[in-house]
C-alpha cells in the first residue's frame, strides 16, 4: 500500500516539475498558517476574545495580498522544489523582508489616518519570521524526501573529488543542485596538508596517496578532477590510479569557459586521451616574433589543414600587416574564413581556394602580394594513399615544394619555413622520401641564392589531426569496435597541435637560413596502449565491450619512428624544445638537376619513378612495400661491381 503522501508526491511527479502555480498555493497556504500561528501565539494560544477579533480579520486581510505580491515579483514560486539551493533560500528571505517593510509601510500610513494600527506590530513581527522560516523548511524536507525516499541513496552513482578548493566546492554544489537524483558525493581528495582531516561541505576531506585504496573498498563510479590548475602529468597520474577500478575520470573546466560565471553539470567533461598525451604548454617568445612578423605579409599553403589552420590561428595575434591563405579543398577553407570573422572579421586576410601546383595561378598570387614569410603546411601526409599514388607525392610534395620555393626567391621572401615530417628520417614509403627531397631542394636553394632564407621544420604526429590515428579510434569505439592496430608494437611520437605550430613559428623566427629544426617530441607511445586506455575512458572493457584486431603493418610503414634526437646528430638551440639535425648538404647544382629528372618521369610507371626517388634519395630503403624489389636490385648491381 502507497501512503497517501507518496500518492500525492507521484500524482505531483507524473506532472514533471512540479508546476509553479501549484507551488504558489502551497506557498499560500504556508502564509495563510503562519498568520493564524501569529495570532494564536500574540492571544496566549487562545482563540480570540472579543476584544482582539478585529485583529484576526485585519491581518490575513493586510498580509496575505502582500505576501503573494512580493513571491510573484520574485519568482519564488518558479524555483524547483527538489533542487533548492542557498541561492533559493536567499531569494526566499529577501522576498519574506521586502514584504514585511510593506506592511510596516501600510500599517503607519494607516496608522497617522486612523490613530490605529492595521496589524499589531506583533503580529506582522512574528508573522514574518514564521513564514520565512516555513516556507525554507518545506522545501528541504520535500528535498529531503525525493532524495533519500523517492530515489534513495542506494541506487545514485558514487562520485569522488580531487581538489577540496573553491571549484572542488562549487563541483559539489553543482551536482547537488542539478544531479540529485542521479549522483552522491562522497569525500574530497586533495595534497594540501592544511586541508586534509577538515571537514567540506559536510564531507571528508582525505589525502590524495589513499585514493587508490579508497576505490578499492568504496564503489565509486566517477572522480571528478576540479583543480583549476592542474599539469597533465598530474592528470595522467589520476586518471592511471582510477582506471583499473572502473571509475571514469572527469574534469571541470577552466572558469573562463562557465556559463556566465557558473558551473553546469554537463560542462564537467571526461577526460580525453588528448589530456593524457599533452605536454607542457609552451608559451610564445613575443620578444623573438613580435619582430619578426610586425608589418610582415605573411603566406600560408595548406591554410585549412590541421598544421595550416593553426599556424593561421597563432599568427592572429600579432599585428602582420597581411595573411595570405591558400588551400584547394573548399569546405574547410569555408569553415575557417568563418572562424576567422568571428574572430576579426577577416581583416586583411585574403583566402584563396587554389592548388599549390597550379603554376600560373601561384605565380600571379606571389606577384601580387609578394609575401615577406612563407609557411609552406601544404602537402599530401596518409603514407599507405601516397604508396599507391605515387605521382601525386611527386607532383604535390616535391614539385608544389619546388616551385613554389623558386617563385619565393623570384618575389623577394625573406624567410621561406617548410613544414615537413619524422617519416623524412630514413624513408621508408614514398611520403616521406617526397618530404625528404622537399627539404634536401629547399636547404641546397637556400645556399644557392642571397635573398630568401630557407628553413625547415620536422615532427611527429600531431593530436587530433585530420586523419590521425585518435579520431579513428573514436570513431570505431562509438561504432562498437573492433579497434585496429596495425602491429601490436608499433609506436608513435605525439604532440598538440596548437604545440606544434608554436615551434613552427618559433623556429621559424629563430632560423638563419639551411636549418632543419626537430622537435622534441617526449616520449614515443605504443599504439596499443593508446587504444587501450582510449577503451578505459569510454568506459568499456577490453575483449568484452569491445576488442582490438591486429590488422599488419600498411605498405611502407615502420614500426618506429626516427626524430635525429641523439645528442650525436644534433645542435641544441636557445630553446629547449628545438634543435637542429646534423645531415648531410647538397650542392643545388647536382641535385637540381636530378629533382627535375624525377619530376619529369611523372607519366611513367610507379616503378621507374620510385627508382629515381632512391637515386636522389640513398637513405630510402621501403619496408613491406612493392617497391622492395627495386632496392633489391640495386643491391644486387651493387654486389656485382
Amino acid at each position: 500500500m502507497k501512503s497517501p503522501i507518496k500518492k500525492i508526491y507521484l500524482k505531483v511527479r507524473s506532472l514533471g516539475i512540479t508546476p509553479p502555480w501549484l507551488v504558489m498555493c502551497i506557498d499560500i497556504l504556508v502564509v495563510a498558517l503562519s498568520v493564524f500561528l501569529a495570532m494564536f501565539i500574540r492571544d496566549n494560544f487562545k482563540f480570540p476574545s472579543n476584544l482582539g477579533y478585529v485583529d484576526w480579520i485585519n491581518a490575513p486581510i493586510l498580509i496575505l495580498p502582500v505576501r503573494i505580491l512580493f513571491l510573484a515579483i520574485f519568482q519564488v514560486n518558479y524555483q524547483v522544489i527538489r533542487y533548492t539551493s542557498t541561492r533559493d533560500v536567499a531569494k526566499i528571505f529577501w522576498a519574506c523582508i521586502s514584504g514585511s517593510m510593506a506592511i510596516v509601510l501600510i500599517n503607519l500610513v494607516i496608522y497617522s489616518v486612523t490613530g490605529r494600527f492595521f496589524v499589531p506590530n506583533s503580529v506582522w513581527m512574528m508573522e514574518f519570521f514564521i513564514t520565512t522560516v516555513l516556507l525554507i523548511f518545506y522545501r528541504f524536507i520535500f528535498k529531503i524526501y525525493y532524495m533519500e525516499t523517492v530515489n534513495p541513496v542506494k541506487l545514485r552513482k558514487n562520485i569522488v573529488i580531487f581538489g577540496a578548493g573553491e571549484s572542488g566546492v562549487t563541483t559539489k554544489r553543482t551536482i547537488d543542485r542539478d544531479n540529485a537524483s542521479k549522483y552522491k558525493v562522497l569525500a574530497f581528495f586533495d595534497e594540501d596538508p592544511t586541508k586534509i582531516g577538515m571537514q567540506l561541505e559536510g564531507l571528508p576531506v582525505v589525502n590524495y596517496h589513499y585514493l587508490n585504496n579508497y576505490l578499492k573498498t568504496n564503489n565509486v563510479s566517477f572522480l571528478i578532477i576540479a583543480v583549476q590548475k592542474i599539469g597533465n602529468a598530474k592528470v595522467k597520474e589520476i586518471t592511471e590510479t582510477a582506471l583499473p577500478h572502473n571509475v571514469k575520470v572527469l574534469k571541470v573546466p577552466p572558469v573562463s569557459r562557465w556559463l556566465n560565471g557558473n558551473l553546469s553539470f554537463k560542462q564537467i567533461k571526461k577526460v580525453k586521451i588528448e589530456d593524457l598525451l599533452e605536454r607542457s604548454q609552451i608559451q610564445l617568445d613575443l620578444s623573438l616574433l613580435n619582430p619578426e612578423l610586425s608589418g610582415q605579409t605573411i603566406m600560408i599553403t595548406g591554410a585549412a589543414g590541421s598544421i595550416g589552420s593553426e599556424i593561421v590561428r597563432q599568427l592572429l595575434q600579432f599585428p602582420y600587416k597581411r595573411l595570405v591563405l591558400i588551400d584547394e579543398a573548399e569546405t574547410p577553407c569555408f569553415f575557417l574564413q568563418g572562424e576567422i570573422t568571428q574572430i576579426n572579421g577577416m581583416k586583411d586576410i585574403n583566402m584563396h581556394i587554389l592548388d599549390i601546383c597550379d603554376t600560373e595561378q601561384m605565380e600571379k598570387l606571389m606577384e601580387r602580394y609578394r609575401p615577406n614569410i612563407v609557411y609552406h603546411a601544404a602537402a599530401y601526409k596518409h603514407v599507405p594513399m601516397m604508396e599507391k599514388n605515387v605521382r601525386s607525392a611527386i607532383k604535390v610534395n616535391v614539385e608544389g615544394t619546388k616551385r613554389l620555393a623558386d617563385m619565393a626567391v623570384k618575389y623577394g621572401a625573406k624567410k621561406f619555413v617548410m613544414v615537413s615530417t619524422d617519416k623524412a628520417v630514413n624513408p621508408t614509403n614514398v611520403m616521406g622520401a617526397s618530404k625528404r627531397i622537399a627539404e634536401m631542394y629547399v636547404q641546397a636553394l637556400n645556399f644557392h641564392q642571397p635573398t630568401t632564407k630557407f628553413i625547415t621544420t620536422r615532427f611527429g604526429n600531431v593530436l587530433d589531426s585530420n586523419g590521425s590515428v585518435i579520431p579513428i579510434f573514436r570513431q570505431q569505439i562509438e561504432k562498437g569496435g573492433p579497434i585496429t592496430v596495425t602491429h601490436p608494437d608499433i609506436t608513435r611520437y605525439f604532440m598538440t597541435i596548437s604545440e606544434a605550430c608554436q615551434l613552427v613559428i618559433t623556429a621559424g623566427a629563430m632560423g638563419n637560413g639551411g636549418e632543419i629544426f626537430i622537435f622534441d617530441m617526449g616520449k614515443s607511445v605504443r599504439i596499443s596502449d593508446l587504444a587501450k586506455k582510449m577503451i578505459q575512458l569510454s568506459g568499456l572493457t577490453l575483449d568484452k565491450d569491445i576488442s582490438i584486431q591486429y590488422t599488419g603493418l600498411r605498405p611502407g610503414e615502420k614500426l618506429y619512428e626516427e626524430l635525429l634526437a641523439t645528442e650525436e646528430n644534433t645542435i641544441k638551440t636557445e630553446h629547449k624544445k628545438i634543435k637542429i639535425a646534423k645531415v648531410r648538404t647538397y650542392e643545388y647544382e647536382t641535385l637540381a638537376p636530378a629533382i627535375q629528372k624525377l619530376i619529369d618521369l611523372q607519366n611513367e610507371d610507379d616503378f621507374t619513378i620510385v627508382a629515381q626517388m632512391k637515386e636522389v634519395v640513398h637513405e630510402y630503403k621501403s619496408q613491406n612495400s612493392e617497391f622492395e624489389v627495386i632496392d633489391k636490385q640495386n643491391s644486387y648491381l651493387e654486389s656485382s661491381r
